[in-house]
């Protein structure tokens, strides 16, 4: 009996290491710099948001948080790269609302995104906008649509890549407005606002965070925003609900990850550490300057909301027969 009772005690101390229930190691983590790969191009709202957010973060932790940007089919390169990582919260992943999307348009990727990765929590959402050319001639969206529906297929729309939220944020649109277009796909979201300034692509989503400083000096004009409600950062920019269009908002969200198998008092300490500095007075002015709304959520429930945007997503792949190039 007593070697019963030993063997199932060093079972549940074998156990409780796997899964990482041992306080101390949480600690004394982090004791080297944090490596977090971020799966989007250098300028894009996933890499601008996270950045201001880890430089707080950091001081926060006592170690430096090193960003990678691992681009590349539509963010699977990088996400890949975490999902195969040594699980001991040395090694992040920042990804957008597209991880979602994902399953549904590469079934045959190397990793799971539900189960290869832990939640550790949203860094922030903020709605996208859609913005033209001022010299495109669109006053209104419209205006944009009436000439998509008068030219079927003469107008283009761009992304930051086949399934990326900017590209599904657009794909809504169109099926709710119901009008025919040529998706144009880049690497990331410099490119998009390039060819959009330039007019050689009609319209494209970008998220408020790297669009607005275009927006504010005249190189872009921006229609209408995705979210339910206007963007404190546009409040003058109606959404696509608004002008009539239901079914066509997109909520576009940036969060934090790591390998599944990750030590959970890791988790729940860079959490915690995260959620602080996202409360801080001086981040959350950066970040509502950005139109970037914080969200402070559970690991477990920011599993559940991936989960869900899964499912949802899978339908929205369908209706718009998107396929992989």
């Amino acid at each position: 009996m007593n070697k019963l009772i030993s063997a199932i005690a060093m079972a549940g101390i074998g156990f409780g290491l796997l899964h990482g229930s041992d306080p101390a190691l949480a600690d004394e983590w982090p004791t080297r710099p944090v490596r977090t790969i971020i799966p989007f191009s250098a300028g894009s709202a996933v890499d601008i948001v996270p950045r201001m957010i880890f430089q707080a973060l950091s001081s926060r932790l006592g170690e430096p948080i090193i960003v990678e940007n691992r681009t590349g089919a539509g963010g699977t390169i990088g996400a890949g790269l975490v999902a195969r990582a040594p699980p001991d919260g040395y090694t992040l992943l920042v990804n957008s609302s597209s991880h979602t999307i994902i399953p549904s348009l590469y079934p045959d990727i190397s990793y799971d995104t539900l189960r290869d990765f832990t939640g550790v929590l949203p860094l922030g959402d903020l709605p996208l906008v859609l913005v033209v050319s001022p010299t495109r001639g669109f006053k209104t969206l419209r205006d944009l649509i009436d000439a998509a529906n008068a030219k079927p297929d003469a107008i283009s729309y761009a992304s930051a890549g086949i399934g990326s939220a900017t590209h599904f944020a657009a794909e809504r649109l169109r099926l709710s407005a119901r009008f025919a277009g040529v998706h144009v796909p880049f690497r990331g979201a410099p490119e998009v606002y390039r060819e959009v300034i330039a007019g050689r692509v009609d319209f494209a989503y970008g998220a408020i965070a790297s669009a607005l400083p275009l927006i504010q000096e005249g190189k872009l004009m921006a229609l209408a925003v995705s979210g339910r409600t206007r963007a404190s950062a546009l409040p003058n920019v109606p959404t696509t609900l608004e002008l009539g269009f239901p079914g066509s908002d997109y909520t576009f969200w940036i969060g934090m990850f790591a390998p599944r198998q990750t030590p959970g008092d890791i988790v729940e300490k860079l959490r915690r550490e995260t959620a602080t500095t996202l409360r801080s007075g001086d981040v959350r002015a950066k970040l509502a300057k950005l139109g970037v709304d914080t969200m402070d959520m559970s690991p477990a429930a920011f599993d559940e909301l991936i989960k869900a945007e899964v499912a949802t997503n899978a339908l929205v792949v369908k209706a718009a027969n998107i396929r992989p190039e």
